[in-house]
């Protein structure tokens, strides 16, 4: 678990040290658990700046047209620690390849419907496979298939962010059984290449998300 956590803290130290240059991360079971420990003491919520850019510019990419007056930005924060060994370990009685999908997470907050449908329509007219359609994670279809099918999926304009699933926020199903549309959706993506862990028996692909809803809803 500190592995998982520690490497997606280190990436300003992986990357971004000149063109296309990247530094090879040694796993440290030393260094990761003294890592752990002093994120814990200091409850550090805040993720890499190289996170925090791709999150910066993947909204700036959906809410390009609209003002700063009508959206809000939360986030984004790291995945809890006690939160990701749950997930790992505990829910579910982890045993194959899952994807975590929320190791860093953020909130769009838009002001009214009008402009939170445009974000959608955004999404499903340029990325229209990851809408409607259910994810296939590498336990249903195996690791190969996974990373071609995620190799063939589209990237964010000017970025290396692979969108792959974009659903209505579980809160919705209420507002959905009565024919309203849903107004609060999770779209999530990795940041480049899919980034694979394997701690003891159990193997994973970190991704993250980006929840997008309208204010009045999600407050």
């Amino acid at each position: 678990v500190m592995r998982v956590y520690c490497e997606d803290q280190l990436m300003d130290d992986l990357v971004c040290r000149g063109l296309n240059s990247f530094v090879t991360y040694v796993p440290s079971t030393l260094q990761d658990a003294n890592k752990c420990r002093e994120d814990l003491e200091n409850k550090k919520t805040v993720p890499s700046d190289h996170r925090a850019q791709s999150f910066r510019a993947l909204i700036n990419f959906l809410v390009d047209g609209l003002t700063e007056d009508n959206y809000e930005i939360q986030g984004p924060v790291l995945k809890p620690l006690q939160s990701l060994f749950n997930k790992m370990f505990i829910r579910r009685g982890q045993t194959s390849i899952s994807v975590i999908g929320d190791m860093t997470r953020a909130t769009l907050l838009v002001k009214n419907e009008e402009d939170l449908r445009e974000v959608v329509k955004k999404i499903e007219t340029l990325f229209p496979k990851i809408h409607g359609e259910q994810f296939q994670g590498p336990n249903k279809i195996g690791v190969g298939k996974f990373l071609e099918d995620v190799a063939e999926m589209d990237k964010v304009p000017g970025t290396e962010i692979i969108l792959y699933r974009f659903k209505p926020n579980s809160s919705q199903k209420e507002r959905m059984s009565t024919g309203d549309p849903p107004l609060y959706f999770n779209l999530n993506f990795f940041d480049g290449i899919p980034e694979y862990h394997r701690v003891g028996s159990t193997e994973m692909f970190v991704a993250f998300e980006l929840q997008i809803g309208l204010e009045a809803e999600v407050s």
